[in-house]
């Protein structure tokens, strides 16, 4: 989803971007305190971006969820972190997590080419799913390969989450990297870290390998 007027956004704002997409999964599963550790989580996410003046003007957030019957809606079109509201997710129906992955590498792709038509140079667009359970929309074994093809052609960067129970096994079909398991509900901690990630990655230069706050999968990566 663009903007009324392209381009619009990067007339005040030339700095660097680093875009960011979240995919979550708002499957009736995650319904009670799962969706409600989720929401403040992003409320925290929200917090911490706008905390550094800097990040808060180079990352772009999408927030994308996925649930209802068979359902892929742009909860939080792209926006710079300073103007980033924390929406609400609300549970229910299904996990068409396949649909909801392909429709954020299209989105990656239509914003990069919005960068290059305005001068505006560019990390990797960093995708973070987080689910509960397991895929079950038609295809998403296909939407998945995209996924690791688009890691592999450095398109993207993926990141699987799963909360406990999630199927981790599918889950890592959509990455070439290990799905990193949520201990308990900690989305806070997820969050946190995500942040902290993104301004080290927005004040990096695009193509350089950079150190990534510490957890036990993911310690570095190309951007």
């Amino acid at each position: 989803m663009s903007h009324a007027i392209p381009g619009v956004e990067f007339a005040d704002n030339t700095n660097q971007r680093t875009p960011c997409v979240l995919v979550l999964d708002a499957s009736g599963s995650m319904n009670g305190a799962p969706i409600e550790q989720l929401n403040h989580g992003l409320r925290v996410f929200e917090e911490q971006l706008k905390s550094d003046v800097a990040t808060a003007m180079r990352v772009q957030v999408l927030v994308i969820t996925v649930g209802g019957h068979d359902d892929v809606t742009v909860v939080q079109p792209w926006v710079d972190a300073i103007d980033f509201k924390a929406p609400e997710i609300i549970a229910s129906g299904l996990t068409p997590l396949g649909k909801g992955m392909s429709f954020a590498l299209e989105e990656v792709q239509n914003q990069k080419a919005q960068y290059d038509a305005n001068g505006i140079s560019s990390t990797r667009p960093w995708i973070i799913m987080i689910s509960d359970g397991s895929p079950n929309d038609y295809g998403w074994e296909e939407a998945a390969q995209a996924c690791r093809s688009a890691e592999q052609n450095k398109r993207a960067v993926i990141f699987p989450i799963g909360t406990e129970g999630a199927d981790f096994e599918a889950l890592g079909q959509f990455s070439n990297k290990t799905p990193k398991k949520l201990k308990g509900l900690a989305f806070n901690e997820l969050f946190v870290w995500l942040s902290r990630s993104m301004t080290t990655v927005s004040s990096s230069v695009p193509g350089q390998k950079v150190q990534l706050p510490s957890t036990n999968e993911w310690a570095e990566v190309e951007i």
